[in-house]
């Protein structure tokens, strides 16, 4: 999970602002609002290194669900990789974040990252 805003004082405050940011952008009835400049440059970026699901049948994407931008609404997007390469992916992911100042948080480990 990656979002637009102030970096958390800590891992706490990170779920914290991921359990409100997800009930508030992910799980809700509302419209769906566009994806911020920055997390549709962070899409971009990714998909640079690696094609979208959707466009690759050779199975050589992290992504498990596509389109990856369909997990982007307003500041921050939520996505799920394949275990094989989640290590590498998830790596790569917390890399391009911090060059875009996105906050990138692990809801499995509860912890920010990098």
């Amino acid at each position: 999970m990656l979002w637009e805003g102030e970096r958390p004082a800590d891992n706490a405050a990170a779920a914290e602002c991921f359990a409100d940011l997800y009930d508030r952008y992910m799980d809700t009835e509302e419209p769906v609002v566009p994806p911020a400049d920055r997390i549709t440059a962070f899409v971009a970026a990714l998909l640079e290194r690696w094609p979208d699901p959707t466009e690759n049948d050779d199975e050589d994407s992290p992504w498990s669900a596509g389109t990856l931008i369909g997990a982007a609404c307003g500041p921050l997007i939520y996505f799920s990789m394949s275990w094989s390469m989640a290590e590498e992916a998830s790596a790569h992911a917390a890399e391009v974040a911090s060059s875009l100042g996105l906050n990138c948080f692990d809801p499995r480990a509860r912890q920010l990252r990098p």
